[in-house]
């Protein structure tokens, strides 16, 4: 009988955004990692920036549409302009039931084969994969004038054991 693979340590880098345009900026770059398959779980306060974050993947990904927040659809499918995978925008913030919900959706049918990004996806959407990009997004609470943001990727399971988050800070 074979022993289960032993928990890869998280990889986890940290770094501050300082506009909007950086925002977008880091997702142009983080779009470079990512990979059909990919699941990437995004949390922050309202405004925080995930959205933003978000245009700059479909930027980097190259996929067809404007990102924007799918609130009220609650999830979008933008296809590749290439030959790289479609991105699924997913906005779980008005999904009570957890995985039930989300299973409602068909993630985990569209997650071998496009990048997922999951807004308000925390204590949701964890059980699709062991392999995920976790990106929290912090901002001065009450503070709607300050641009700085403080975020933190951390990348759990084997997918993410060797890859090299730093990159995203140059």
């Amino acid at each position: 009988m074979e022993a289960p693979a032993a928990p890869h340590n998280p990889v986890e880098t940290e770094l501050t955004v300082t506009s909007p345009e950086q925002m977008r900026e880091l997702g142009r770059r983080l779009a470079k990692l990512l990979r059909a398959g990919d699941l990437v779980m995004l949390t922050g306060e309202l405004g925080a920036g995930k959205t933003t974050l978000t245009r700059g993947l479909g930027e980097g990904l190259g996929v067809r549409g404007a990102v924007t927040s799918p609130t009220f659809v609650i999830a979008r499918v933008h296809p590749s302009l290439g030959d790289g995978p479609p991105l699924v925008h997913v906005d779980a913030y008005r999904l009570g039931g957890g995985l039930d919900d989300m299973e409602d959706l068909d993630l985990d049918v569209s997650l071998t084969d496009s990048v997922i990004v999951v807004e308000w996806g925390e204590g949701k959407v964890e059980e699709l994969t062991d392999d995920r990009l976790e990106v929290v997004i912090h901002r001065a609470v009450g503070d709607t004038t300050d641009e700085v943001r403080h975020v933190t990727l951390t990348g759990l399971g084997e997918r993410w054991a060797s890859a090299d988050l730093n990159l995203l800070t140059a």
